[in-house]
């Protein structure tokens, strides 16, 4: 059993190197999914959505730096 959680983690690695960053994304797609159905002009909606996509970016850089920064 520990063999195949193994090789889950290692697949899983390969795809997904920050666990935190990638369920930031899937979850402020589900955000970019409901803006346009809660009454706000197109326009707006689609601004809101790449500025956050941007800003979970700068955030999931910035934390990474840190790490790295304090890790040697």
């Amino acid at each position: 059993m520990n063999g195949l959680r193994a090789v889950v983690r290692e697949v899983w690695g390969l795809f997904v190197d920050d666990g935190l960053f990638a369920l930031s994304i899937v979850i402020w797609l589900a955000v970019g999914w409901i803006l346009p159905r809660v009454d706000l002009p197109p326009v707006v909606a689609c601004v809101l959505f790449a500025v956050g996509l941007a800003v979970l970016l700068i955030v999931s850089a910035v934390r990474r730096a840190g790490e790295r920064e304090a890790g040697g």
